[in-house]
């Protein structure tokens, strides 16, 4: 079965104002859609980021794809590596670590890599996670994702989920997210308000949802000295904290004196940084991201290289749609050493989704799709107004400084800024 057309569409989809340690999110979140055909008539679907120069790059590998069988996932990611030509990509947001030449490619490949899956198991009838080696469980766990927000963007009326600047708003967004959906644990993106306010967040946390697990990541906005006083008031209360302090090196001298797990996204998002975080003993959880760790099956062989070393594992989001969340669901279900509920944004951004059924959650877990694939279809109407979206928007590149700069001209961008 051989590739004959890929179709890349750029998407906009609206986002609430977000904050983190680099800034807030703008009102249109990016993402870019790949639609792989096939000779025999099967089409497989991908979903990717959707920062021009990702986009520029995701578009420049597609043609040479074409006439490739869909099965040869090795003869895939060397035409992408030629068709990049050992370029390291720069657009990134400042929330995931620096780029290199092979995880520039592993990002290109993964949305072509995940359309592949999709085609094969639509040729075979059965869903992807059958494909993975067979799901483990039916259905798969997600956190409640809280954040800093504004009540609104500004200008705007305030949205349906209201401000949350103090632990009473993070508490109350908390309790909204989990009487909607039933998540069994939180998550709170901090960096954003001085360490002993987010301290005190988790803390009112603790008491609202005694039972919930919770972490705290602030996405390498503290030195390791603060780390490590943060990480004391928080003994007994996260079950890991996330990306305290920036680098191998930095988390490296957390692990030594924290006494909960150190997890990443930031310092481990490529295979070359797995030797030296083991090393160091940096981190103790892995958050796994197909998107960026080269697909599905690549993501596999990091679950058994974890598994090796006795890191746990959980899973990593960023602004997504349904593509997504179905690709994510299928690897969660078939790697039995994700041993932490996965972070997804999804309650965020699902209103604006481009299938033809969106996902919903029931007591917090997504249920595994068992239709042939991914199990999910385009809606033709609503990718449409998604691509148009993105035409109007403005926006080609993700800047939450940027976008903070605007209404607060006196913000900096630092790392570590406390």
């Amino acid at each position: 079965m051989r590739i004959t057309d890929i179709a890349v569409t750029p998407v906009a989809f609206r986002d609430p104002p977000l904050l983190n340690s680099v800034g807030v999110h703008e009102p249109w979140a990016l993402r870019t859609i790949v639609e792989v055909h096939t000779d025999e008539g099967i089409s497989g679907l991908g979903e990717t980021y959707g920062d021009i120069g990702h986009l520029d790059r995701v578009r420049g590998a597609a043609p040479g794809l074409v006439g490739l069988d869909v099965h040869d996932l090795n003869g895939l990611r060397a035409r992408v590596a030629d068709a990049l030509g050992g370029v390291a990509g720069s657009d990134r947001h400042g929330l995931t670590g620096p780029l290199t030449a092979e995880s520039t490619v592993d990002r290109v490949f993964a949305s072509f890599e995940v359309a592949t899956w999709d085609i094969r198991g639509k040729a075979l009838g059965r869903p992807v996670s059958d494909l993975l080696g067979g799901a483990v469980r039916d259905t798969v766990p997600y956190s409640a994702y809280l954040f800093y927000k504004w009540a609104g963007h500004p200008g705007d009326e305030p949205d349906a989920f209201g401000e949350a600047l103090d632990p009473a708003g993070i508490v109350a967004q908390a309790e909204a997210l989990i009487d909607a959906h039933g998540f069994g644990s939180i998550k709170l993106k901090g960096g954003v308000l001085e360490p002993r306010q987010e301290v005190e967040a988790v803390l009112a946390l603790r008491e609202a949802f005694p039972d919930h697990p919770l972490r705290l990541d602030p996405n390498a906005a503290w030195t390791p000295a603060t780390s490590l006083e943060v990480a004391a008031a928080l003994d007994g209360v996260v079950e890991y904290l996330e990306d305290p302090a920036p680098g191998i090196d930095g988390m490296a001298e957390v692990a030594a004196g924290a006494p909960m797990p150190l997890a990443t996204n930031m310092c481990v998002i490529a295979f070359e940084h797995l030797a030296p975080a083991v090393a160091r003993g940096a981190v103790q959880v892995v958050l796994s991201d197909h998107h960026y760790w080269g697909g599905l099956s690549r993501s596999k062989e990091l679950a058994a290289i974890c598994r090796t070393f006795g890191i746990g594992l959980s899973m990593h989001s960023n602004s997504h749609l349904g593509i997504s969340l179905a690709a994510m669901t299928h690897l969660a279900a078939a790697t039995p050493n994700l041993n932490y509920a996965c972070d997804t944004h999804y309650p965020w951004n699902a209103a604006d989704d481009v299938i033809t059924t969106p996902f919903t959650f029931v007591d917090g877990a997504v249920r595994v799709p068992t239709a042939p694939g991914l199990g999910v279809e385009l809606d033709r109407d609503a990718l449409a107004r998604a691509a148009e979206a993105y035409r109007a928007c403005g926006l080609v590149q993700r800047d939450d400084t940027g976008y903070m700069q605007q209404h607060e001209p006196s913000y900096e961008r630092k790392r570590p800024r406390w």
